[in-house]
């Protein structure tokens, strides 16, 4: 048994809660259960209790045995001065406050009915792909419907925080901070902090001095990107050498080490040099790009703005000095939706949270709704489970699930979990 038990069991007021009573016998009566706290502190602040003949206003801490408390040394932490009542399944050890008070105890142990504390443990220990996997289904619709609905929400606050840091580092500069998570969307996993380093060095107000020569921003980002220093055999990548070098002069810039790039096991249309020259092209192709994302109406007026048309030389290559069969290398749908999702949906959400303007944030929502659903491992161990999504915003959720509560058995804090528990 976890400890998370005991404080699903005080929010859920999932104990027998008739004449409460301390380990020492003082009557206990709960007026106000507390706010959960998550981080570091007691685990319920806020809350407000009689015990006995006085009233307390404080935090409750809980833990499985009472001497966790002298364990964990709480007794020396000024974030517990204010508990008034620690719960527990068993006092084990009589605990006192640093003035020699004891500090009130309340036990669970005979409070719990044996049908709750077994659905808990099944759950905590079997081995399938989900804990509940026998019992997802049972839970109803309209259940997991809603908490699906707020777990997408929740992921995509949890990737506000790295607009946020970004924002920061801008000075609240939004086309600067798009540039810069988009750049990084671009290096399709292995090499997304390669693309933000590239997106530091290489700023928007640089690059918009070179914004209609499509030559002169391919020269700029491959050269910052460290990929123009070797020897080449083709005239194109010795133009785009000797322009670096005169603008690295120019502007005192200081190129990345090549070695940070990652071209092994990649497919070749996902390749660090393609998706630079796409990033060049959309450069090349836009501008405002961020204004552009707050104008749009639509999943297919954004595909439109990342239609990109790279130079001519990429047509048949995918790195210099090697030529390949012609292929056309505009950002594939796929791509865009991933853009979407990781990028613009993020970035979106969180401009209409800090502006208080919900349109952005109801914006984004309705344009991750309006996505087909994602493809990939996870999703489809969900649809061996019988669940079948229908737009990327129901993947998302889904993936929130499994990785955040699922894979962590974080079971009493899920809807679905709650649900089987009753």
């Amino acid at each position: 048994m976890k400890e998370d038990f005991l404080h699903y069991l005080w929010r859920a007021k999932r104990f027998d809660l008739a004449d409460l009573r301390t380990t020492q016998g003082e009557p206990v009566e709960i007026l106000q259960w507390g706010e959960y706290n998550r981080h570091a502190g007691p685990d319920f602040q806020q809350t407000r209790l009689r015990i006995g003949e006085t009233l307390w206003a404080g935090s409750v801490e809980m833990h499985l045995r009472a001497s966790e408390w002298l364990r964990h040394r709480h007794q020396d932490d000024d974030a517990y001065r204010n508990v008034v009542l620690h719960v527990v399944l068993e006092e084990d050890v009589p605990v006192h406050r640093p003035d020699g008070d004891r500090l009130p105890c309340l036990e669970l142990r005979h409070r719990i009915a044996p049908r709750i504390q077994g659905a808990y443990l099944q759950l905590l220990h079997n081995q399938h792909w989900i804990p509940c996997q026998k019992q997802f289904h049972t839970v109803p619709e309209i259940t997991r419907s809603l908490w699906l609905d707020r777990l997408a929400v929740e992921r995509i606050q949890q990737r506000t925080g790295a607009v946020q840091l970004v924002l920061e580092q801008t000075n609240n500069n939004w086309e600067e901070t798009f540039y810069r998570l988009l750049a990084r969307s671009f290096g399709v996993r292995v090499n997304t902090d390669p693309f933000e380093q590239l997106a530091r060095s290489t700023p928007l107000l640089l690059l918009s001095k070179y914004k209609n020569n499509l030559f002169r921003l391919e020269a700029l980002l491959f050269g910052q990107a460290g990929l123009l220093q070797q020897e080449f055999r083709d005239e194109y990548p010795k133009k785009l050498q000797r322009e670096y070098r005169f603008l690295q002069q120019k502007h005192e810039l200081r190129p990345m080490s090549p070695a940070q790039w990652k071209f092994l096991r990649m497919r070749p249309a996902s390749f660090p040099s393609i998706r630079i020259a796409q990033l060049a092209a959309l450069i090349y192709q836009s501008e405002h790009l961020f204004s552009k994302v707050l104008a749009a109406t639509n999943v297919a007026e954004v595909e439109n703005m990342f239609a990109v048309k790279i130079s001519h030389y990429w047509q048949d290559h995918y790195v210099f000095d090697k030529a390949s069969a012609p292929k056309a290398k505009s950002l594939g749908r796929d791509a865009v939706h991933l853009l979407l999702i990781n990028t613009i949906v993020p970035i979106l959400f969180y401009f209409g949270k800090q502006r208080g303007e919900i349109r952005y944030q109801d914006k984004a929502l309705e344009l991750l709704d309006a996505l087909e659903p994602e493809a990939n491992s996870i999703i489809e161990n969900w649809r061996q489970l019988g669940v079948q999504p229908t737009s990327a915003c129901e993947t998302q959720a889904l993936l929130q699930l499994k990785q955040q509560y699922c894979d962590q058995h974080r079971c009493l804090e899920c809807a679905v979990g709650a649900a089987i528990l009753k």
